[in-house]
C-alpha cells in the first residue's frame, strides 16, 4: 500500500470514527477510567458487534477529547497490512494529525505479530487501548510479548440495566416496586430474554444481525483462521450447541452423536467457539483438576437472543434462557464460576467459590415436587462445603425468604436478580 492510499484510509477512519453514534453508555466504561490513568496497555476483547468500536468512541469522547489515533483493522483495505507497516502506519498518523501519544487500535487480531510494534512503542511512553474478537489469539500474543504490560477488559452483549437504557425506561427503586412495575419488569425481563442484548440486533430488529453475526464468526474467525477443512462437523457441532444452551455435554457423546473423528477434534472446535466469543464452558466444581476434565460441562451460549434465532427447539424452553441469562449476569462479574454436583447427585446451577454463592435457576416455584427439589440441592451443597454457602434461587414470581434446616435462602425474580 503506498503512503497516500494509507492516509486517505486513515483520515477517513478518523472522521467516520469522530462522528460515530455512542449510543448507550457502557457499564465497563467506568472501570476504563482508573486503567487509563495506568501506563499498562488497555485490551478490550468480546463478540463481533458486540459494541467494541462503539466503546472506543465513548471512551475517546469522554477521556481522550482528540488526543489520539484510531486505526480500524476489519477495513478490508488493511488485509494485507503486515507488522513491518507499522513504522508507515506511524509516521502517516504523524504527518495527517501531528504527534500523539495514544493509539487506539480496533480488531487489532487481523495483523499478524501486532504486539512486537506495540511493546517497542510502548516501552517509549506510549499508551495503547486495543480491541480483538478472539479471547486465545489475543491471549497468546499477550502472553509471550506483552506479560505484565497489558490489563484486559471484556466487553459482553448489554446487561439488563443497559438494555433498559436503550429501551429509555426508567429503574426505580427495585425494594420498594408497586404490583403494577413488577408486572412491567417482569414483561421487560421477558423481553430481554427474547431479544439478547447484541446492539445492532436491538437497533434494527427486523434485519438478520443474529444469523449474520453467527455466521461470520463460523467462517471468518474460525474456519478461515483456523483453516478448517471440516466446515459441515464445525457448523453441525455449533448448531447443536447453540439449540442446546445451559445443557450438560459430553466431548465422547457429542463424538459418537456427530461422527466426530475423535475427543480432541470435538475439544478444538469447542475452544475455537469459545475464543470466538459464541459460547462459555462451565466446568463440575471438584478439588481434583483430573476429575473437572473429565467431567461433562455446561454450555452457555454469549447471547439468548442470538440463541433462539439461530437455534432449533420443539418448544418454548424459558428455564433454560433463563439459567443462561443469569450466567451471563453472574459471568460479567467472575471469572470462576462452577456447577455443583452432590455426592447424592443434586446438581446446583452455579456455585462462585471466590464469593461462596450458590444460585439455582427455576422459572416456577409452584409445584412442591419442584420447590423441594431446587431445595434439597441448595442446603447439601452448601453442606458439603467447609462454610455454609450463600443460597439464592432465581425464579419468575415473588421475592421471598425460605428458611429450610438452618439456611435463609433468598427466591429473587429474574428481574431483580440482573440488576443487582
Amino acid at each position: 500500500m503506498t503512503k497516500q492510499l494509507l492516509a486517505s484510509v486513515l483520515k477517513e477512519q478518523y472522521e467516520s470514527f469522530q462522528v460515530k453514534e455512542v449510543g448507550v453508555e457502557r457499564e465497563v466504561l467506568s472501570q476504563l477510567d482508573n486503567i487509563l490513568i495506568s501506563p499498562q496497555i488497555t485490551v478490550i476483547s468480546g463478540l463481533r458487534r458486540v459494541g467494541k468500536s462503539t466503546l472506543l468512541a465513548q471512551l475517546a469522547k469522554k477521556f481522550l477529547k482528540d488526543g489520539f489515533y484510531f486505526v480500524n483493522f476489519e477495513d478490508e483495505r488493511l488485509l494485507h497490512f503486515q507488522v513491518q507497516d507499522f513504522d508507515l502506519l506511524h509516521e502517516t498518523l504523524i504527518s495527517l494529525y501531528g504527534e500523539k501519544k495514544t493509539f487506539l487500535f480496533d480488531e487489532i487480531q487481523n495483523v499478524p505479530e501486532w504486539e512486537r510494534f506495540v511493546r517497542r512503542l510502548h516501552d517509549q511512553g506510549y499508551k495503547f487501548i486495543v480491541t480483538g474478537s478472539n479471547a486465545s489469539l489475543l491471549s497468546q500474543e499477550l502472553g509471550t510479548r506483552l506479560t505484565g504490560r497489558y490489563i484486559s477488559v471484556e466487553l459482553f452483549p448489554f446487561s439488563f440495566r443497559e438494555y433498559l437504557k436503550f429501551k429509555n425506561i426508567d429503574i426505580p427503586d427495585m425494594k420498594v416496586l408497586t404490583t403494577k412495575q413488577r408486572g412491567m419488569f417482569l414483561k421487560f425481563s421477558n423481553e430481554y430474554l427474547s431479544s439478547g442484548g447484541i446492539p445492532d440486533a436491538l437497533k434494527y430488529p427486523k434485519l438478520t444481525i443474529h444469523k449474520t453475526l453467527y455466521d461470520d464468526v463460523l467462517y471468518r474467525d474460525i474456519v478461515t483462521r483456523y483453516k478448517l477443512d471440516n466446515v459441515k462437523s464445525l457448523k453441525e457441532l455449533a448448531f447443536y450447541l447453540v439449540s442446546n444452551t445451559s445443557s450438560l455435554v459430553s466431548f465422547n457423546k457429542l463424538k459418537e452423536l456427530l461422527k466426530l473423528g475423535s475427543v480432541n477434534t470435538v475439544k478444538s472446535y469447542i475452544d475455537y467457539l469459545e475464543d470466538s466469543w459464541l459460547f462459555f464452558v462451565v466446568n463440575k466444581y471438584a478439588y481434583s483438576v483430573k476429575e473437572q476434565q473429565i467431567a461433562a460441562k455446561k454450555i452457555y451460549s454469549i447471547d439468548t437472543g442470538l440463541s433462539q434465532s439461530v437455534g432449533f427447539g420443539f418448544s418454548e424452553n424459558k428455564g433454560k434462557y433463563m439459567e443462561n441469562m443469569v450466567f451471563l449476569h453472574l459471568r460479567r462479574k467472575f471469572r470462576e464460576i462452577y456447577y455443583f454436583k452432590t455426592v447424592q447427585d443434586y446438581e446446583v446451577d452455579f456455585f462462585i467459590p471466590q464469593e461462596n454463592i450458590m444460585v439455582q435457576v427455576s422459572q416456577h416455584l409452584d409445584l412442591l415436587e419442584t420447590k423441594e427439589r431446587e431445595l434439597r440441592a441448595l442446603v447439601n451443597a452448601s453442606g458439603e462445603q467447609k462454610k455454609p454457602a450463600n443460597l439464592i434461587i432465581v425464579t419468575e414470581g415473588e421475592k421471598q425468604v425460605i428458611k429450610r434446616e438452618g439456611y435463609n435462602i433468598e427466591v429473587v425474580p429474574l428481574y431483580e436478580f440482573l440488576l443487582t
